[in-house]
């Protein structure tokens, strides 16, 4: 584990409010976003903790939207952090949900209401797709492209080919890998 920043109270606010009002489409939308302001913006984690942060919330139950921000603010500014980064993300969503379903309900059958809901769809897709390439590109360099792809082959055959859950995918793949003696076991018993 290596050494992360601790993050001020008020960027921390301030990074998860953006992300609320930013983060279209749900929780898998907010995920990139949720990368740039904690890996690349302020630095408070690195890829490879922002990567485990992911893969231990998809296996928890609830909604990731909220579950990442929470651990990520208590890890880096504690309960306070903890409790202002969940606060700083889903109260402009419910006050933004309020407003707009108002809206919608409203003029649901004005045309450019309709467009405006299916153009968020294609910028979702690219920023998943995005993160889906850099996700791709630490796991190609850790453990080379052939083991990669296969991991990848083999956790789309049991997620969308056996309809099993992806937690129970990724849960199986941690439990692996805390068995697995790793370099730094190997390296410290040389």
């Amino acid at each position: 584990m290596t050494a992360q920043r601790k993050a001020p109270l008020g960027a921390l606010f301030w990074s998860f409010t953006r992300i609320g009002l930013l983060g279209f489409g749900g929780g898998p939308a907010m995920i990139p976003l949720v990368q740039q302001e904690v890996v690349k913006r302020h630095a408070w984690m690195t890829d490879e903790e922002f990567a485990d942060v992911l893969a231990i919330g998809n296996t928890l139950p609830g909604p990731i939207a909220t579950k990442m921000p929470g651990y990520i603010g208590y890890r880096v500014a504690g309960l306070a952090g903890c409790i202002i980064a969940v606060a700083a993300v889903i109260v402009p969503m419910i006050l933004a949900m309020i407003l707009l379903l108002g809206v919608f309900s409203r003029y649901r059958d004005v045309a450019w209401i309709h467009g405006m809901g299916q153009a968020v769809v294609p910028v979702v897709m690219v920023m998943l797709a995005q993160l889906t390439l850099d996700f791709w590109n630490k796991s190609r360099l850790a453990l080379g492209w052939v083991i990669s792809l296969a991991m990848a082959a083999v956790a789309g055959g049991l997620i969308y080919g056996l309809g099993l859950h992806p937690g129970w995918v990724i849960g199986a793949l941690l439990i692996t890998a805390l068995l697995r003696p790793g370099q730094k076991a190997t390296e410290a018993s040389s």
